[in-house]
């Protein structure tokens, strides 16, 4: 049961640093930060932006979280809300990203 926990928990810290490294690398290629309202430009840029936001959301609620806690005053319950949400989504990205790289290693 422990065991099961902390492979759940590896799995939602897998999915945020995977989350913050796809955000890092969209703000370095594009000099601003990954947000959810997308421009509908090309149908190209759209998918990639759909890409994009569904990995990397985790990183983008919590940054939203965080500037909103410093810079609006929000209450502390919408950050632990956010941090909820985050981690969720985090476990579920974190997820494809394993099963991802263990079939990586597989066909190797």
């Amino acid at each position: 049961m422990l065991s099961d926990l902390f492979i759940a928990l590896y799995i939602a810290c897998a999915g945020f640093v995977a989350a913050g490294v796809l955000g890092s690398f969209y703000q370095l290629l594009t000099n601003q930060p990954p947000r959810f309202n997308f421009p509908v430009d090309s149908i190209v840029g759209t998918i990639t932006s759909i890409a994009v936001c569904l990995f990397a959301g985790p990183f983008i609620i919590m940054r939203n979280a965080i500037r909103g806690r410093r810079i609006e005053g929000r209450p502390i319950g919408w950050l632990v809300a956010s941090s909820t949400i985050a981690g969720m989504w985090s476990m579920c990205s974190g997820l494809v990203v394993m099963q991802f790289a263990l079939g990586l290693f597989g066909i190797l």
